[in-house]
Formats: C-alpha cells, sequence, structure tokens
C-alpha cells in the first residue's frame, strides 16, 4: 500500500544517502517523488504487479522514462541487479 506518510517517516534517513534505488510498481510515482525531496542521484527500478492496469510494469517504466526530475536515472522493469551495478559504478566514480 503506498502512502506518501510512509516515505515521510524515513525521509530524514534516505537523505543521508549518497544514492538511492528507488522500487515501485503501479503508477512507479515515487521516484519523482524522491527525487523533489534528496539531493542524491536515484536508481528507478519500475516493478511488475499483478493487479490493476499497470500492464507488467509498463506504466512505473513509462512513469520514470518521461519524467523530468533532475539525477533520476531508470533501467528495465524489475532489473534490480541492473540498478546496483550502477549505482556501484556511480559511487566508485564520485570517490
Amino acid at each position: 500500500m503506498a502512502g506518501l506518510w510512509r516515505l515521510l517517516d524515513r525521509i530524514e534517513d534516505i537523505r543521508k544517502s549518497r544514492l538511492v534505488i528507488a522500487v515501485a510498481g503501479m503508477e512507479g510515482a515515487l521516484s519523482s517523488v524522491l527525487a523533489g525531496l534528496i539531493a542524491a542521484p536515484i536508481n528507478a527500478v519500475p516493478t511488475s504487479v499483478r493487479r490493476g492496469v499497470s500492464q507488467g510494469g509498463l506504466v512505473a517504466l513509462h512513469s520514470a522514462l518521461a519524467s523530468c526530475a533532475p539525477d533520476l536515472i531508470c533501467v528495465n522493469v524489475d532489473n534490480g541487479f541492473g540498478a546496483a551495478q550502477a549505482a556501484l559504478r556511480m559511487v566508485r566514480a564520485s570517490r
């Protein structure tokens, strides 16, 4: 179940991160919302879900790709491994 209050309850902890991997299904709004609240880069991972009209993660993917939020990159649906690999390279490059 989504809810902005759940994110805001942890936002100070999230802001301490050098990079965030945001995993979101349904409409995939989480990554764009986070981008408005934190300064760190965000790797968006759209996920496939089995309910609603999310079309196996395509709605979340299109949402992340269409976002105009700064410092947001997107990997393919359910590609948490790819997001983690990109995050490692980004952190290593920033040293």
